[in-house]
């Protein structure tokens, strides 16, 4: 069966369920989104980034940085 087709069933099924049962099926998948997302989060290395950017602003005044793009956002 084609996912579209899959996912329109499922959503005739959640049609003729009542507001309640929605409910507790919205916050059933809000939870187990949270707790995929969470097991993501865990796997990126952040370590990994440290020091990518050295040399980026090599000789350039910080607050001058800062100036300029507030100023290319206008």
């Amino acid at each position: 069966m084609q996912k579209g087709i899959v996912l329109e069933k499922v959503e005739r099924e959640i049609a003729g369920l009542p507001p309640q049962d929605q409910l507790r099926l919205v916050e059933m998948l809000a939870h187990k989104l949270r707790m995929s997302s969470q097991v993501i989060k865990k796997e990126l290395d952040w370590s990994k980034l440290y020091g990518l950017g050295k040399g980026l602003w090599k000789g350039e005044d910080a607050q001058e940085y800062v100036n300029r793009l507030r100023k290319d956002r206008i």
